[in-house]
């Protein structure tokens, strides 16, 4: 098939299959992603778990240097995938390789800088996201290995946002899925079978990181994508840069910001011990796995959104909308109830301990609560930033772990202790769905009407 042809039933596909199904199509393979992700840094909990509760809580500290990467990732990725579906959507092609190939090479020059400066300060590092002199000889040699892979870790993100936003989802699905299978696979037999300890954790990670970027950059050498990868298209077209940046920002804030509070989370948790803080560190990982489910149907909206407001069948971003939130919301409400019913036994598969346990449900119970706003405030943040409206995205993208959380925090840990802490987050939560709203009913409301004198199902 001609590549002319397989663009226009990509487009056709895009901006007339009805937006229901089409959402589905897209968000299935999306979630199996973020499912099975999350799912593979819950077995590293659960293994590390294994070890003690200082090495468990030194997963907490690695997570939130992880997202430091994911947000650098994210900000190449999404602002380049935003801009790729919405050139697509307006039949530029080669506008999308140039912008794919520019945000791919700087993402990885950006994880080079990234690992040569954790690398350089390793230890006022841990310490700064949030470790206990007990946590960080486990925290830095789980640490070491994953700057290690931080250029191929960035840059990963990149691709695999380029090819969601193209409306490839399963193809994104099949590089993640497969390093999370190597990475689960391999766990129990570096820190077990070879005996490396957490060290084998940090290995088997690094190893899953570079599977997934070999499978994803093939996707693009192989001719399997519209935009393409190659040094020939970067460019040091500025105005470009900047754009692929300013979209990308509330995804550089939201997973930077991310980083911060599980710091500052941390920090607070670690008055209370170890306990506390591999408590919070196992709620995180929970409450993000159920989480999945409402960013991967929204990441299966974000190309139906860009695409057609690309291609100025606005109609279709509206009834998208609609339909996300119906499904996100149904799907993340029986998580929710389930996490509220079985928190206790949650918390107690990662690690069997009772002050782990006690101080960990509930916060877990208040977290669930919380996620039943999660479908407004999520959609709302992602459907500004696919249809390019930067400055409202990015601060929509500040509220939940930032604008909101950080002071909370403080507030709720000074007037509560350590309920305060369990609690900040739902606080956080119940803010950022009541600032969402307005913004996301005047966008909707004054989007134009359909550029084409044709109905769009």
């Amino acid at each position: 098939m001609s590549s002319k042809i397989k663009y226009k039933t990509q487009f056709d596909k895009m901006t007339q299959k009805p937006v229901t199904p089409l959402v589905i199509e897209l968000g299935i393979p999306t979630t199996i992603s973020m499912l099975v992700t999350n799912l593979y840094n819950m077995v590293d909990t659960k293994f590390v778990g294994l070890i003690d509760t200082s090495a468990s809580g030194a997963v907490g500290i690695v997570f939130a240097f992880m997202a430091i990467l994911q947000a650098f990732g994210f900000m190449f990725g999404q602002g380049a995938g935003s801009i790729i579906s919405r050139r697509l959507g307006a039949k530029d092609i080669d506008s999308a390789t140039e912008t794919a190939s520019t945000s791919f090479f700087i993402a990885f020059f950006s994880g080079i800088i990234i690992a040569l400066l954790g690398f350089i300060f390793i230890d006022p590092l841990i310490y700064m996201l949030g470790s206990t002199d007990t946590i960080l000889p486990y925290a830095k040699k789980y640490l070491i290995f994953i700057m290690l892979a931080a250029p191929f870790s960035v840059s990963t993100f990149v691709l695999n946002n380029v090819l969601r936003y193209e409306g490839r989802a399963s193809l994104a699905m099949l590089g993640l899925v497969s390093g999370a299978i190597i990475n689960i696979v391999c766990d129990p037999i570096l820190m077990f079978g070879l005996n490396l300890g957490i060290a084998g954790a940090g290995i088997s990670t690094a190893i899953s990181q570079l599977i997934s970027f070999a499978i994803l950059i093939y996707m693009f050498l192989s001719g399997k994508t519209q935009s393409k990868i190659s040094l020939k298209r970067f460019t040091k077209n500025i105005p470009l840069i900047l754009d692929i940046m300013g979209t990308g920002l509330p995804s550089l804030m939201r997973q930077a910001l991310t980083s911060v509070s599980t710091m500052l989370l941390n920090q607070q948790a670690r008055v209370y011990g170890d306990a506390a803080v591999a408590g919070m560190s196992i709620v995180t990982k929970i409450t993000m796995f159920i989480f999945a489910v409402g960013l991967g149907l929204g990441q299966g909206f974000q190309p139906v959104c860009g695409f057609n407001y690309g291609a100025g069948i606005y109609s279709r971003v509206k009834k998208a909308f609609k339909s996300t939130f119906i499904l996100a919301e149904i799907m993340l409400g029986i998580m929710a109830v389930i996490g509220l019913c079985l928190s206790n036994q949650a918390i107690g598969l990662f690690r069997n301990d009772p002050d782990v346990i006690a101080f960990g449900t509930p916060a877990l119970k208040f977290q669930c609560a919380g996620l039943f706003l999660q479908p407004m405030v999520v959609l709302s943040n992602m459907t500004l930033q696919s249809s390019g409206q930067k400055f409202r995205a990015t601060l929509l993208s500040m509220l939940r772990s930032g604008i909101y959380f950080i002071p909370s925090l403080y507030l709720m840990a000074a007037l509560f202790g350590a309920t305060g802490i369990q609690a900040t987050q739902t606080v956080a939560d119940v803010l950022s769905f009541s600032t969402s709203v307005p913004f996301i009913a005047y966008y909707l409301i004054h989007l134009p009407k359909d550029r084409k004198n044709q109905e769009y199902v």
